[in-house]
Protein backbone atom coordinates (compact mmCIF):
# COMPACT_ATOMS: atom_id res chain seq x y z
CA UNK A 1 0.00 0.00 0.00
CA UNK A 2 2.60 2.01 0.95
CA UNK A 3 4.42 1.57 -2.06
CA UNK A 4 1.27 2.37 -4.61
CA UNK A 5 0.75 5.71 -2.39
CA UNK A 6 4.34 6.76 -3.44
CA UNK A 7 4.38 6.10 -6.74
CA UNK A 8 0.90 7.63 -7.01
CA UNK A 9 2.20 10.90 -5.27
CA UNK A 10 5.07 11.11 -7.16
CA UNK A 11 3.04 11.28 -10.44
CA UNK A 12 0.65 13.67 -9.43
CA UNK A 13 4.00 15.89 -8.38
CA UNK A 14 5.82 15.09 -11.39
CA UNK A 15 2.85 15.99 -13.16
CA UNK A 16 2.12 19.27 -11.62
CA UNK A 17 5.01 21.85 -13.28
CA UNK A 18 3.50 20.76 -16.42
CA UNK A 19 0.76 22.87 -16.01
CA UNK A 20 0.72 26.93 -17.36
CA UNK A 21 0.36 29.01 -14.36
CA UNK A 22 -3.15 28.80 -12.85
CA UNK A 23 -5.57 31.43 -11.09
CA UNK A 24 -6.80 29.60 -7.83
CA UNK A 25 -8.92 30.80 -4.46
CA UNK A 26 -7.28 30.66 -1.00
CA UNK A 27 -9.53 27.62 -0.03
CA UNK A 28 -8.28 25.83 -3.18
CA UNK A 29 -4.54 26.03 -2.47
CA UNK A 30 -5.32 25.03 1.09
CA UNK A 31 -6.99 22.37 0.19
CA UNK A 32 -4.07 21.17 -2.42
CA UNK A 33 -1.39 21.91 0.20
CA UNK A 34 -3.12 19.96 2.77
CA UNK A 35 -3.89 16.89 0.23
CA UNK A 36 -0.14 16.60 -0.34
CA UNK A 37 0.60 16.76 3.61
CA UNK A 38 -1.22 13.96 4.14
CA UNK A 39 0.09 12.45 0.41
CA UNK A 40 3.57 12.95 2.24
CA UNK A 41 4.05 14.87 -1.14
CA UNK A 42 7.94 16.07 -2.31
CA UNK A 43 7.74 19.38 -0.67
CA UNK A 44 9.94 20.57 -3.42
CA UNK A 45 7.54 19.84 -5.90
CA UNK A 46 4.91 21.33 -3.73
CA UNK A 47 6.49 24.18 -3.86
CA UNK A 48 7.40 24.70 -7.34
CA UNK A 49 3.46 24.40 -8.09
CA UNK A 50 2.53 26.96 -5.67
CA UNK A 51 5.60 29.04 -7.37
CA UNK A 52 2.91 28.99 -10.69
CA UNK A 53 -0.19 30.29 -8.93
CA UNK A 54 -1.92 33.11 -9.24
CA UNK A 55 -4.07 33.66 -6.09
CA UNK A 56 -7.53 35.98 -6.40
CA UNK A 57 -7.56 36.13 -2.76
CA UNK A 58 -5.85 37.42 0.17
CA UNK A 59 -3.80 34.32 1.95
CA UNK A 60 -3.39 35.36 5.82
CA UNK A 61 -0.30 34.76 7.92
CA UNK A 62 -2.81 32.51 10.75
CA UNK A 63 -3.41 29.95 7.37
CA UNK A 64 0.38 29.32 6.59
CA UNK A 65 0.74 29.07 10.27
CA UNK A 66 -1.99 26.15 10.26
CA UNK A 67 -0.52 24.37 7.60
CA UNK A 68 3.54 24.17 8.88
CA UNK A 69 1.99 22.94 12.07
CA UNK A 70 0.06 20.37 9.74
CA UNK A 71 2.87 19.46 8.68
CA UNK A 72 3.83 21.61 5.45
CA UNK A 73 7.79 21.10 4.73
CA UNK A 74 10.01 24.42 4.81
CA UNK A 75 9.92 24.90 0.36
CA UNK A 76 6.08 24.87 0.92
CA UNK A 77 6.25 27.14 3.73
CA UNK A 78 8.67 29.96 1.74
CA UNK A 79 6.44 29.73 -1.46
CA UNK A 80 3.16 30.18 0.33
CA UNK A 81 4.37 33.48 2.02
CA UNK A 82 5.55 34.42 -1.10
CA UNK A 83 1.92 34.27 -2.16
CA UNK A 84 0.49 35.92 0.62
CA UNK A 85 2.93 38.72 0.20
CA UNK A 86 1.83 39.01 -3.62
CA UNK A 87 -2.11 38.81 -2.46
CA UNK A 88 -1.80 41.31 0.12
CA UNK A 89 -3.64 43.73 -1.72
CA UNK A 90 -6.76 41.59 -2.74
CA UNK A 91 -10.02 41.08 -0.81
CA UNK A 92 -10.26 37.89 1.53
CA UNK A 93 -12.33 35.09 1.16
CA UNK A 94 -15.61 35.27 2.10
CA UNK A 95 -16.06 34.05 5.52
CA UNK A 96 -17.79 30.27 5.61
CA UNK A 97 -21.22 29.89 5.66
CA UNK A 98 -22.67 29.79 9.00
CA UNK A 99 -23.68 26.43 10.34
CA UNK A 100 -27.66 26.04 9.43
CA UNK A 101 -29.49 26.71 13.48
CA UNK A 102 -30.27 23.67 15.49
CA UNK A 103 -33.33 21.97 14.49
CA UNK A 104 -35.89 22.35 17.62
CA UNK A 105 -36.74 19.66 19.16
CA UNK A 106 -40.32 17.94 18.79
CA UNK A 107 -42.84 19.33 20.88
CA UNK A 108 -44.12 18.91 24.62
CA UNK A 109 -46.68 16.70 23.35
CA UNK A 110 -44.97 14.94 21.01
CA UNK A 111 -41.69 14.18 23.68
CA UNK A 112 -44.11 13.05 26.11
CA UNK A 113 -46.17 10.24 23.16
CA UNK A 114 -42.71 9.35 22.02
CA UNK A 115 -40.84 8.73 25.22
CA UNK A 116 -44.03 6.55 26.04
CA UNK A 117 -43.73 4.53 23.20
CA UNK A 118 -39.96 4.54 23.39
CA UNK A 119 -40.81 2.71 27.41
CA UNK A 120 -43.12 0.32 26.30
CA UNK A 121 -40.51 -1.07 23.79
CA UNK A 122 -38.23 -1.27 26.43
CA UNK A 123 -40.17 -3.16 29.30
CA UNK A 124 -41.29 -5.39 26.81
CA UNK A 125 -38.32 -5.94 24.69
CA UNK A 126 -37.31 -9.42 25.83
CA UNK A 127 -40.96 -10.74 25.44
CA UNK A 128 -41.15 -10.29 22.06
CA UNK A 129 -37.56 -12.54 21.54
CA UNK A 130 -37.70 -15.90 19.96
CA UNK A 131 -35.23 -18.31 21.84
CA UNK A 132 -31.80 -17.69 19.96
CA UNK A 133 -28.27 -18.81 19.75
CA UNK A 134 -25.31 -16.80 18.73
CA UNK A 135 -21.57 -16.10 18.70
CA UNK A 136 -20.28 -13.70 21.23
CA UNK A 137 -16.93 -12.54 20.16
CA UNK A 138 -15.37 -10.73 22.77
CA UNK A 139 -11.82 -8.93 22.68
CA UNK A 140 -10.47 -7.93 26.12
CA UNK A 141 -7.58 -5.11 26.47
CA UNK A 142 -5.87 -4.31 30.22
CA UNK A 143 -3.79 -1.11 29.93
CA UNK A 144 -1.74 -1.23 33.45
CA UNK A 145 -1.66 2.47 35.25
CA UNK A 146 1.44 1.68 37.09
CA UNK A 147 4.77 0.80 36.75
CA UNK A 148 5.53 -3.23 37.21
CA UNK A 149 2.31 -4.17 34.92
CA UNK A 150 2.60 -5.38 31.25
CA UNK A 151 -0.56 -5.01 29.08
CA UNK A 152 -2.78 -8.06 28.25
CA UNK A 153 -5.22 -8.80 26.10
CA UNK A 154 -7.61 -11.65 24.98
CA UNK A 155 -10.22 -13.06 22.42
CA UNK A 156 -12.93 -15.28 23.97
CA UNK A 157 -15.15 -16.94 21.45
CA UNK A 158 -18.86 -18.06 23.37
CA UNK A 159 -21.49 -19.06 22.26
CA UNK A 160 -24.45 -17.15 23.81
CA UNK A 161 -28.27 -19.08 24.02
CA UNK A 162 -31.23 -16.90 24.69
CA UNK A 163 -34.28 -19.33 26.04
CA UNK A 164 -37.09 -18.02 27.59
CA UNK A 165 -35.88 -14.78 28.39
CA UNK A 166 -32.36 -15.67 29.89
CA UNK A 167 -29.11 -15.61 28.96
CA UNK A 168 -26.21 -18.35 29.61
CA UNK A 169 -22.91 -18.71 28.50
CA UNK A 170 -20.50 -21.51 26.41
CA UNK A 171 -16.83 -20.69 26.41
CA UNK A 172 -15.46 -22.11 23.03
CA UNK A 173 -12.30 -20.54 22.22
CA UNK A 174 -9.48 -18.44 24.07
CA UNK A 175 -6.99 -16.67 21.20
CA UNK A 176 -7.87 -18.96 18.36
CA UNK A 177 -7.79 -22.57 20.79
CA UNK A 178 -10.69 -24.83 21.64
CA UNK A 179 -11.30 -24.71 25.82
CA UNK A 180 -14.44 -27.19 25.80
CA UNK A 181 -13.98 -27.45 29.39
CA UNK A 182 -13.56 -23.81 30.74
CA UNK A 183 -17.14 -22.12 32.38
CA UNK A 184 -17.53 -18.12 31.77
CA UNK A 185 -17.10 -17.84 35.19
CA UNK A 186 -13.82 -18.51 34.79
CA UNK A 187 -12.16 -16.52 32.73
CA UNK A 188 -11.17 -14.31 35.38
CA UNK A 189 -10.44 -10.24 34.15
CA UNK A 190 -13.67 -8.60 33.35
CA UNK A 191 -16.68 -9.97 32.70
CA UNK A 192 -20.21 -9.62 32.19
CA UNK A 193 -23.94 -10.70 31.69
CA UNK A 194 -26.83 -10.19 31.23
CA UNK A 195 -26.55 -6.63 29.60
CA UNK A 196 -28.81 -7.48 26.50
CA UNK A 197 -32.53 -6.95 28.05
CA UNK A 198 -32.16 -6.43 32.24
CA UNK A 199 -29.92 -3.18 31.07
CA UNK A 200 -33.00 -1.67 28.89
CA UNK A 201 -35.71 -2.80 31.36
CA UNK A 202 -33.85 -1.56 34.51
CA UNK A 203 -33.39 2.41 33.14
CA UNK A 204 -37.31 2.34 32.07
CA UNK A 205 -38.66 0.54 35.13
CA UNK A 206 -41.35 3.00 36.88
CA UNK A 207 -39.46 1.78 40.36
CA UNK A 208 -35.91 2.63 39.07
CA UNK A 209 -36.69 6.15 39.62
CA UNK A 210 -35.59 7.17 36.27
CA UNK A 211 -35.49 10.94 34.69
CA UNK A 212 -35.81 11.28 31.12
CA UNK A 213 -35.52 14.25 29.01
CA UNK A 214 -34.41 15.38 25.50
CA UNK A 215 -30.88 15.89 24.21
CA UNK A 216 -30.51 16.17 20.23
CA UNK A 217 -31.32 14.26 16.96
CA UNK A 218 -28.69 12.10 15.64
CA UNK A 219 -27.83 9.34 12.96
CA UNK A 220 -26.74 5.46 13.56
CA UNK A 221 -25.92 3.75 10.58
CA UNK A 222 -27.73 5.65 8.37
CA UNK A 223 -30.96 5.61 10.51
CA UNK A 224 -32.06 8.95 12.30
CA UNK A 225 -33.02 8.83 15.89
CA UNK A 226 -34.18 10.76 18.62
CA UNK A 227 -31.82 10.76 21.77
CA UNK A 228 -32.74 10.95 25.20
CA UNK A 229 -30.67 11.75 28.32
CA UNK A 230 -31.42 9.59 31.49
CA UNK A 231 -30.21 9.24 34.84
CA UNK A 232 -30.80 6.86 37.80
CA UNK A 233 -30.74 7.14 41.11
CA UNK A 234 -27.85 5.01 43.22
CA UNK A 235 -31.11 3.61 45.36
CA UNK A 236 -31.71 1.35 42.22
CA UNK A 237 -28.09 1.55 40.56
CA UNK A 238 -25.35 -0.42 38.64
CA UNK A 239 -23.97 -3.03 40.63
CA UNK A 240 -20.12 -3.72 40.77
CA UNK A 241 -18.06 -6.80 42.57
CA UNK A 242 -14.15 -5.70 42.64
CA UNK A 243 -12.60 -9.75 42.89
CA UNK A 244 -9.33 -8.53 44.02
CA UNK A 245 -10.51 -6.51 47.01
CA UNK A 246 -13.88 -8.47 47.45
CA UNK A 247 -15.33 -5.40 47.81
CA UNK A 248 -19.07 -4.03 45.91
CA UNK A 249 -20.55 -1.58 45.57
CA UNK A 250 -23.61 0.15 43.50
CA UNK A 251 -23.59 3.70 41.52
CA UNK A 252 -25.93 5.96 39.97
CA UNK A 253 -25.45 5.90 36.17
CA UNK A 254 -26.58 8.38 33.68
CA UNK A 255 -26.25 8.10 29.71
CA UNK A 256 -28.45 8.27 26.45
CA UNK A 257 -31.33 5.89 25.00
CA UNK A 258 -31.23 6.24 21.07
CA UNK A 259 -34.01 5.60 19.48
CA UNK A 260 -35.06 4.62 15.79
CA UNK A 261 -37.41 7.55 14.52
CA UNK A 262 -39.81 4.94 12.71
CA UNK A 263 -40.33 2.18 14.85
CA UNK A 264 -39.32 3.54 18.47
CA UNK A 265 -37.08 0.74 18.94
CA UNK A 266 -34.08 1.41 20.82
CA UNK A 267 -30.64 1.03 18.88
CA UNK A 268 -28.06 2.04 21.68
CA UNK A 269 -28.03 2.55 25.49
CA UNK A 270 -25.22 4.36 27.08
CA UNK A 271 -23.90 3.93 30.58
CA UNK A 272 -21.91 6.21 32.88
CA UNK A 273 -21.56 5.53 36.46
CA UNK A 274 -21.22 8.61 38.93
CA UNK A 275 -20.75 8.95 42.25
CA UNK A 276 -18.40 6.70 43.28
CA UNK A 277 -16.54 7.11 46.29
CA UNK A 278 -12.43 7.65 46.00
CA UNK A 279 -11.80 4.70 47.58
CA UNK A 280 -13.53 2.26 45.74
CA UNK A 281 -10.97 0.32 43.68
CA UNK A 282 -12.98 0.85 40.57
CA UNK A 283 -13.62 4.30 39.45
CA UNK A 284 -15.74 4.48 36.46
CA UNK A 285 -17.29 2.43 34.46
CA UNK A 286 -18.59 3.13 31.00
CA UNK A 287 -20.90 0.86 28.56
CA UNK A 288 -22.18 1.18 24.96
CA UNK A 289 -24.96 -1.60 24.16
CA UNK A 290 -25.49 -1.01 20.33
CA UNK A 291 -28.54 -3.33 19.08
CA UNK A 292 -29.04 -4.15 14.84
CA UNK A 293 -32.16 -5.51 13.10
CA UNK A 294 -31.50 -9.32 12.51
CA UNK A 295 -33.44 -11.87 10.65
CA UNK A 296 -33.82 -15.46 11.97
CA UNK A 297 -35.65 -17.58 10.46
CA UNK A 298 -37.03 -15.31 7.96
CA UNK A 299 -38.54 -12.62 10.71
CA UNK A 300 -36.37 -9.34 11.71
CA UNK A 301 -36.11 -8.96 15.42
CA UNK A 302 -34.35 -6.09 17.09
CA UNK A 303 -31.41 -7.92 18.57
CA UNK A 304 -27.70 -6.74 20.57
CA UNK A 305 -25.15 -5.75 17.37
CA UNK A 306 -22.25 -4.61 19.64
CA UNK A 307 -21.00 -3.94 23.44
CA UNK A 308 -18.48 -2.13 24.67
CA UNK A 309 -17.35 -1.72 28.11
CA UNK A 310 -14.15 0.43 29.59
CA UNK A 311 -13.34 -0.20 33.21
CA UNK A 312 -11.37 2.25 35.13
CA UNK A 313 -9.42 0.79 38.18
CA UNK A 314 -6.61 1.77 40.59
CA UNK A 315 -4.22 -0.30 38.58
CA UNK A 316 -5.12 -0.65 35.28
CA UNK A 317 -7.65 0.50 32.38
CA UNK A 318 -9.72 -2.38 30.97
CA UNK A 319 -11.92 -2.45 27.78
CA UNK A 320 -14.36 -5.29 26.67
CA UNK A 321 -15.67 -5.07 23.28
CA UNK A 322 -18.17 -7.62 21.74
CA UNK A 323 -19.63 -8.26 18.59
CA UNK A 324 -22.44 -10.60 18.23
CA UNK A 325 -22.78 -12.57 15.13
CA UNK A 326 -24.10 -15.68 12.94
CA UNK A 327 -27.52 -15.58 14.86
CA UNK A 328 -29.66 -19.01 14.18
CA UNK A 329 -33.16 -20.02 16.08
CA UNK A 330 -32.51 -22.26 18.89
CA UNK A 331 -33.07 -25.78 18.85
CA UNK A 332 -31.34 -29.18 17.54
CA UNK A 333 -30.76 -28.16 14.03
CA UNK A 334 -28.80 -24.86 14.86
CA UNK A 335 -25.15 -25.19 14.41
CA UNK A 336 -22.46 -22.51 14.45
CA UNK A 337 -18.65 -23.06 13.19
CA UNK A 338 -16.23 -20.95 15.32
CA UNK A 339 -13.33 -19.27 13.81
CA UNK A 340 -11.82 -16.24 12.63
CA UNK A 341 -14.53 -12.82 13.09
CA UNK A 342 -13.56 -9.72 11.85
CA UNK A 343 -14.73 -7.01 13.99
CA UNK A 344 -17.62 -4.67 13.28
CA UNK A 345 -16.29 -1.69 11.28
CA UNK A 346 -15.86 1.95 13.31
CA UNK A 347 -17.58 3.54 11.04
CA UNK A 348 -21.09 1.48 11.85
CA UNK A 349 -20.43 2.26 15.51
CA UNK A 350 -20.34 6.45 15.17
CA UNK A 351 -22.74 8.45 15.88
CA UNK A 352 -23.34 11.38 12.82
CA UNK A 353 -25.11 14.75 13.35
CA UNK A 354 -28.43 15.26 11.40
CA UNK A 355 -31.54 17.56 11.10
CA UNK A 356 -34.83 16.97 12.22
CA UNK A 357 -36.12 13.75 10.16
CA UNK A 358 -39.40 13.67 8.45
CA UNK A 359 -42.27 12.46 10.93
CA UNK A 360 -42.96 8.73 11.14
CA UNK A 361 -46.20 6.62 11.89
CA UNK A 362 -47.80 8.21 15.10
CA UNK A 363 -45.57 8.26 18.07
CA UNK A 364 -47.73 5.95 20.09
CA UNK A 365 -48.22 3.57 17.18
CA UNK A 366 -47.49 0.11 18.53
CA UNK A 367 -45.61 -2.11 15.92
Amino acid sequence: MKARLGLWGLFVLLAIPAFPQRSMSVPEVIAFVDSQIKLKGDDRATAEFLRGVKLTQKLDAREIEDLQGKGAGARTVQALRKLSDDSAALPAPPPPAAPPPPTPPPSAAELSAILAAVKDYALNYTKNLPNYVCVQTTRRRIEPTERGYIPQGDEVQEMLTFVDGKESYKVEMVNGKSQPNMKHEQLGGVVTSGEFGSMLFNIFDPESGGDFHWDHWATLRGKPMYVFAYSVPKSKGYSMYHGESKREYTSAYKGWIYADVQSKAVMRITMQTAGIPADFPIHEVLITLDYSPTTISGQQYVLPYHFELTSKEVRADTTNRADYRLYQKFGAEASITFGDVEPIPEDQLKEQPTPAPAKGPAANKKK
